[in-house]
């Protein structure tokens, strides 16, 4: 073999890495963007949601046509923040690689499905209720069932969906250093808040959109390690 001789395999690996980090990097900022868009959208539809609604029974409701049309926007709003999750979910989780095991797939696909299936069964809800609101209030009966159902499906289990989510996705971070401690270390809290405090607060939920929105900016503004570790969203 002469001196000039090498590796052709290692060479051509060599010669694909810069393609593969580039194609990883890329993923990892559709994640990033993905859960920007999720959590902002989420805070909006929660948060109109909650002014439109705040002390507020049918009847004023029905005399109020902007409380309506408040509560329309966030119900339109819903969907887009579904679908941001859902391309959320399915980046991050095409980004984990080799670390990904039966258990954590079942347990962080699973929660997060079951989570998006719940939040849009309270938005058909809220929706149908929305529709009740003609010239006269609905009857109190079924307004108060109708309302107590949405809470529970949003405040107390979708919320507990989202808890196990956040716990999932935080402890993985937290083994495989993906990203800096203390953003595992906040999910951890916030997917322990989540699952003790679900339904006892109106504005809690709002905690599981904002660690998003702050996981997905660490991911937007860092790079990946530089090693071929595993890791939650890093170049393999």
């Amino acid at each position: 073999m002469t001196a000039g001789s090498g590796n052709p395999e290692g060479s051509r690996k060599d010669e694909r890495r810069p393609v593969l980090i580039g194609a990883r990097w890329r993923s990892r900022r559709s994640a990033a963007v993905a859960g920007v868009l999720f959590a902002v959208l989420l805070v909006v539809a929660i948060v109109a949601m909650r002014v439109a609604t705040a002390d507020a029974d049918p009847q004023v409701l029905v005399e109020d046509a902007g409380r309506r049309r408040l509560i329309g926007l966030s119900l339109q709003i819903v969907p887009f923040a579904g679908i941001a999750f859902l391309w959320f979910i399915g980046v991050v989780r095409d980004q984990l690689g080799d670390v990904e095991d039966r258990l954590f797939s079942t347990v962080f696909l699973g929660s997060g499905l079951l989570f998006l299936a719940m939040l849009f069964q309270g938005a058909v809800t809220q929706t149908s209720m929305l529709a009740m609101l003609g010239d006269e209030p609905p009857d109190g009966s079924v307004w108060t069932f109708g309302r107590g159902a949405t809470e529970a499906l949003i405040s107390v289990y979708a919320m507990r969906m989202a808890a196990v989510f956040t716990l999932s996705v935080s402890s993985v971070a937290l083994r495989t250093r993906a990203v800096p401690r203390w953003v595992a270390l906040l999910g951890l809290a916030v997917g322990l808040l989540l699952m003790v405090t679900g339904g006892s607060s109106r504005w809690v939920v709002l905690a599981f959109p904002v660690w998003v929105l702050v996981l997905s900016l660490v991911i937007l503004l860092t790079r990946p390690p530089g090693t071929s570790s595993s890791a939650l969203v890093a170049p393999r």
